[in-house]
């Protein structure tokens, strides 16, 4: 049976809003009553059961209009497609550009060589500190992954499937997507600035990976719910959400303060851990006040979770 995302009451009948993709009681299935994310992308939150309606509204019955690509901001077409489903926009980006950097490193060599291809590579992807200002790869970084195995990019991967999608629903998509490109671009400059300075060679080195954007997103999830039991693969158990938290916390000063800032154990940025964590703490600490926190956290989602359709958790998608 499930239960309210307020007030943890199970329910025979639930209503599940289509703002956030919440499931509530009847006492707060109303937007306004559980602080309904949603509200922010209408843009007029008071105005949101109004019609609407408007004399001088163009007709938009012509070629774009049938069409509705959603370029106007509408709740279908394209960005309604988007909007609720960043977190697997940003899934679906780590995997294309994977994808790229195995063109590049393993069909380029072919027509231009292995040296360019590799050069290429890097000033596409690598957020270095020899060249900080290819400004693209503080983007370009976070979504890119270590071309040798897929390791790096599943567990990336898992983090931001996970609690990505009960970040987005708590705090909306604008808000959710400023957190997830604005930590993974400060976590890969504080890596690159420690290599630099720190480790003192500056030539070498460099970062890749969603790691910072996702451990961002835990620690936003950590402050809504700490006391959450997350299911470990190895060994099978349940701990507290905040003890993994402060588990990658304490690796990444430790392996800092003993010289590790540069690649640290098995290559981790660590630094770029670190910075990660701390902005979703920071800004868990920020927005707590506003968000309706679940007493049940349902991670991964809910029974609308996926992509699939405009507006948030469309569909029942494949992921």
């Amino acid at each position: 049976m499930p239960s309210c995302n307020v007030c943890g009451e199970r329910v025979d009948l639930p209503y599940d809003c289509k703002g956030c993709s919440g499931t509530y009681c009847s006492e707060h299935r109303l937007p306004e009553n559980h602080d309904c994310a949603g509200l922010a992308d209408w843009g007029d939150p008071d105005g949101v059961f109004d019609s609407g309606f408007d004399d001088g509204v163009e007709d938009d019955t012509g070629l774009t209009g049938r069409l509705d690509l959603g370029v106007g901001g509408g709740r279908t077409g394209l960005r309604g497609y988007v909007r609720g489903n960043m977190t697997f926009v940003f899934l679906g980006l780590m995997a294309v550009t994977f994808m790229f950097q195995q063109v590049i490193l393993r069909l380029l060599p072919a027509f231009v060589g292995g040296e360019r291809a590799l050069e290429l590579h890097q000033a596409l992807f690598v957020l270095s500190p020899a060249n900080p200002e290819y400004v693209w790869t503080w983007v370009t970084s976070i979504f890119a992954h270590d071309p040798t195995g897929l390791f790096h990019l599943l567990g990336n991967g898992i983090v931001v499937y996970f609690f990505g999608q009960s970040v987005e629903r708590y705090v909306g998509s604008k808000e959710f997507s400023a957190l997830f490109l604005g930590a993974g671009v400060a976590a890969g400059l504080a890596q690159v600035a420690v290599q630099a300075f720190y480790v003192g060679d500056p030539t070498t080195g460099g970062v890749l990976g969603a790691s910072g954007a996702a451990l961002a997103v835990l620690g936003t999830m950590t402050v809504f719910n700490p006391n959450a039991r997350v299911m470990l693969l190895v060994p099978p158990v349940p701990v507290p959400l905040w003890l993994i938290t402060g588990g990658y916390a304490v690796v990444s000063i430790a392996f800092l303060g003993g010289g590790g800032g540069q690649f640290g154990l098995g290559g981790i940025a660590h630094a770029a851990h670190l910075v990660g964590l701390l902005v979703g703490l920071t800004y868990g600490q920020l927005v707590k006040d506003r968000v309706s926190m679940p007493r049940q956290l349902q991670l991964g989602g809910g029974r609308r979770g996926g992509p699939g359709g405009p507006g948030p958790g469309g569909g029942r998608g494949p992921f």
